[in-house]
């Protein structure tokens, strides 16, 4: 199995840990994304997710002024870009999240979402048929 690293989104998108939850739903929906990284201080804190808002504001008739420190989650892990995609996903179901934060030493760089590990077994899984239809027929 091969690593995350060649699907690992290293241009993170991310917004201030002060912006309004409204803010991160604008950017997530122009740009057809489900997570948009908290940062403070330079530092990818945590995610906000469509998830979290829906679950953390809206369904608690919270205003969607509300800051995105108060809605997003802490406690995605932080992997290494050498997990594969098993890996990471017995990881996303452990912590019921669709993405992780990819990174070195605790210090997040990147972020891989579940259709990037559902692109990659299925890449890996179109390559063994592959690779098995040639042996059958012989090349």
């Amino acid at each position: 199995m091969a690593s995350i690293s060649s699907y690992v989104v290293r241009d993170v998108l991310g917004l201030d840990a002060d912006a309004t939850c409204r803010e991160a739903a604008e950017l997530m929906s122009g740009r057809h994304i489900g997570a948009v990284a908290v940062k403070q201080g330079g530092r990818i804190v945590g995610l906000i997710t469509e998830r979290d808002l829906v679950t953390r504001i809206l369904s608690r008739g919270l205003d969607c002024q509300t800051p995105i420190l108060e809605a997003m989650r802490r406690d995605v892990p932080v992997v290494g870009p050498d997990l594969n995609e098993v890996e990471c996903a017995t990881l996303m179901k452990k912590h019921e999240t669709r993405h992780l934060l990819v990174g070195d030493e605790g210090a997040a760089s990147g972020l891989i979402s579940m259709r990037d590990v559902m692109q990659m077994m299925l890449s890996d899984k179109q390559y063994l048929i592959e690779q098995m239809q040639s042996y059958i027929q012989g090349y």
